[in-house]
């Protein structure tokens, strides 16, 4: 929790989330709503949609949608982000949506044990931001299209790190 965010960035409600199409997607469509660890629950949702969405699509479709889900995310992210006065929202969450669809799509297929451990690499590199994570958190900031920009990027540098673990991991 950012001791610099204003309440309603803390904890925006229904009305904040349906007010504008960009915060239905930026806040997950509601994931971001949680009180608790809203990160976290963004990156649950993103499990199972997921895990739904790979029933009905295929692989080349769901890439497709990451690269769409990007452009919209960029402008949902910026679009928010500049609403609720604040460079990266805890609760705009789309970032861990798409990063994490990232590393499903490029890490499956894999049991629920692999997929667990895919989760928590994420988990753990888009919050404790180690190295190039952390770079990319501090050199895109602002409510301008580069801050939109820098709230999706450093995610997408977790996933690469998680990406990369895994790699490692399959190697050895």
């Amino acid at each position: 929790m950012r001791k610099t965010e204003p309440l309603l960035a803390l904890h925006p409600g229904v009305r904040f989330l349906f007010a504008h199409p960009a915060h239905l997607i930026a806040l997950g469509f509601g994931a971001g709503l949680s009180h608790v660890a809203p990160g976290t629950v963004g990156t649950l949702w993103a499990w199972l949609a997921y895990l739904a969405l790979q029933q009905w699509l295929s692989p080349l479709h769901i890439g497709l949608l990451i690269l769409a889900g990007t452009a919209v995310g960029w402008w949902a992210c910026t679009t928010t982000a500049r609403n609720l006065r604040i460079a990266d929202p805890g609760c705009v969450v789309w970032d861990e949506v798409l990063a994490f669809w990232l590393v499903l799509w490029l890490a499956m297929p894999m049991g629920f044990w692999g997929q667990l451990t895919a989760f928590a690499l994420f988990r753990f590199f888009d919050a404790a931001k180690p190295g190039p994570v952390g770079w990319a958190d501090e050199h895109f900031k602002g409510l301008g299209w580069r801050g939109g920009w820098g709230i999706l990027f450093d995610d997408f540098v977790a996933a690469f790190c998680t990406l990369l673990v895994i790699a490692l991991w399959r190697f050895f």
